[in-house]
């Protein structure tokens, strides 16, 4: 199971948003590539990227903190927020970016994914599902739609997609655990390498992760509060 110690990016700074709401914010840093820099070292094996300012405006807002990240550190990274044409898609990739997450994009374009497939390879696209009881979210997780998450994986199977990134959104930032019912049925249903995200906070969630075989979990806020060693989780699911 891979390790993907989350960076959110909000004007600049590294920050924790609780369920998405940026009326929520706990600032953890100045200085994104520093943190980078730290979970790199700690034995992170891919670094997840979000530009929060990015997904409320449409357009990518924090480039100058990504590309400084970029510079520093080794390990792979993957970004979202505010991706949503082929041309942003090949900027953030030209700025060094390994891939790239399509979030509510993706289920009113479902058109974007396929060409962004045709035209980067399935490697470099990841689909990010969030959902709230088993159903699809979008918008920032304002609207909860009437398609359950595994009708929407099958989909995005069928599409070519080969990674998703699945958040249930009631879990994101509360430090109660992943929803491991929701995930193991998307790991069991499709052949997708499923990435948990949202309420990793315990060394046991990510045991239970492991035991359901999701590809990878993003710790987030649990790094942050340090409710999770990084060196301990990688030299125990590397």
């Amino acid at each position: 199971m891979k390790l993907y110690p989350a960076i959110d990016l909000k004007d600049g700074n590294c920050v924790r948003l609780i369920q998405g709401d940026y009326n929520q914010v706990t600032v953890y840093g100045s200085n994104p590539a520093e943190m980078a820099k730290k979970w790199e070292s700690l034995g992170g094996d891919y670094l997840h990227i979000v530009d929060l300012d990015g997904a409320k405006e449409g357009k990518g807002i924090n480039d100058e903190a990504i590309r400084e990240i970029v510079k520093a550190i080794a390990i792979p990274i993957e970004l979202g927020g505010g991706i949503r044409t082929l041309e942003d898609i090949q900027d953030k990739l030209n700025m060094g970016v390994d891939r790239i997450i399509l979030g509510s994009a993706a289920i009113k374009n479902k058109e974007l994914v396929k060409q962004a497939i045709d035209t980067f390879g399935a490697d470099k696209i990841v689909v990010g599902v969030d959902a709230k009881a088993g159903m699809v979210a979008i918008e920032g997780w304002l609207e909860v739609t009437n398609i359950s998450a595994l009708a929407f994986c099958k989909e995005l199977e069928l599409l070519g997609v080969k990674t998703v990134i699945y958040t249930d959104i009631a879990k994101d930032g509360m430090m109660q655990g992943p929803n491991i019912e929701e995930t193991e049925k998307l790991v069991k249903a499709t052949n997708l390498d499923v990435i948990a995200s949202g309420g990793v906070s315990t060394l046991e969630d990510l045991r239970k992760l492991e035991a359901i075989n999701v590809y990878g979990a993003i710790i987030g806020k649990a790094l942050y509060i340090g409710a999770i060693q990084l060196e301990e989780a990688a030299r125990l699911f590397k």
